[in-house]
């Protein structure tokens, strides 16, 4: 049967695989094409693309605003991946014990991850400019307020997602090495940085992963939370090419540009991410 089973699999395996791959092809791959290729031409529409060459990714840096949202986004993405990675694995920790309630604890700090990013922001919109009111201020008032509330939302947004994969983790440690450790006579302290942490680290690997990719690529939060105000200062890089392709009439090739040097960013930040934390990884 197992023969037989193995066989079917090898030999139709191509025909239920081909939707997919048509499918990506089609959704994915053409798409990116046509957007590289648009971004060396001066466009409105697909149609009437007409060939530039490099001048939409020179208008880039002459844009005083790509540059600033670059940095703005650099900052937001550390500050946010290492405050979500600590703060969930310091819950996940704390659930994995013993405890009244943890199951019920968990569903509520993953929660945040249900809701939508454009309710977020509304809703905390009117959290934050509540509190900030007693002082005279607003979420756009500065770049600093607009930073500290994305920082706020997207933390709270996503350390539960977070916390739920390093549980999982943390769920499959071997339980012998950790006795061993404590036989040993390890303390709590050596204990988590000499044995758990590097036990830990393909599931640091995941969750440093999608915050760094995430803190890169937000966008519904920063455009309900402060729409880059005040003046596009707490704009990120995202919401920034938003408003370049359809906020300003003939930049579609510097929006299309931008979008580019975006991908190669983030996927070179990714990549050397991943690589390094995979490079901590111990076999158990």
């Amino acid at each position: 049967m197992i023969t037989m089973t193995g066989k079917s699999i090898r030999r139709w395996w191509a025909w239920f695989t081909l939707p997919t791959f048509v499918a990506f092809i089609i959704g994915f791959i053409v798409p990116f094409v046509i957007g590289i290729y648009l971004s060396f031409c001066d466009f409105t529409t697909v149609t009437d693309a007409r060939f530039v060459g490099f001048e939409n990714y020179k208008n880039i840096w002459s844009d005083g605003t790509f540059l600033h949202s670059l940095l703005f986004t650099v900052a937001f993405t550390i500050v946010t991946t290492v405050i979500i990675n600590i703060v969930a694995f310091a819950i996940a920790y704390m659930f994995t014990k013993v405890m009244k309630g943890a199951t019920l604890f968990r569903s509520i700090f993953f929660m945040p991850n249900l809701i939508g990013g454009i309710i977020l922001g509304w809703v905390w919109q009117i959290l934050l400019n509540g509190v900030l009111a007693h002082w005279g201020k607003s979420l756009t008032y500065s770049a600093t307020y607009g930073f500290w509330g994305l920082v706020i939302l997207v933390c709270w947004q996503q350390i539960g997602y977070m916390m739920v994969i390093y549980i999982a983790g943390m769920q499959s440690l071997p339980t012998d090495i950790l006795e061993a450790s404590q036989v040993d006579g390890a303390s709590p302290t050596q204990t988590m940085f000499r044995v758990i942490i590097p036990l830990m680290m393909p599931s640091i690997t995941v969750c440093s992963f999608l915050t760094v990719t995430n803190g890169f690529k937000l966008f519904d939060q920063n455009l309900a939370l402060t729409n880059g105000n005040p003046g596009h200062q707490s704009e990120l890089l995202a919401l920034n090419i938003y408003n370049t392709f359809y906020g300003r009439v003939g930049y579609q090739g510097v929006g299309q540009a931008k979008a580019v040097v975006f991908f190669i960013i983030v996927a070179v930040i990714a990549l050397l991410q991943n690589r390094l934390t995979t490079s901590k990884e111990v076999q158990a």
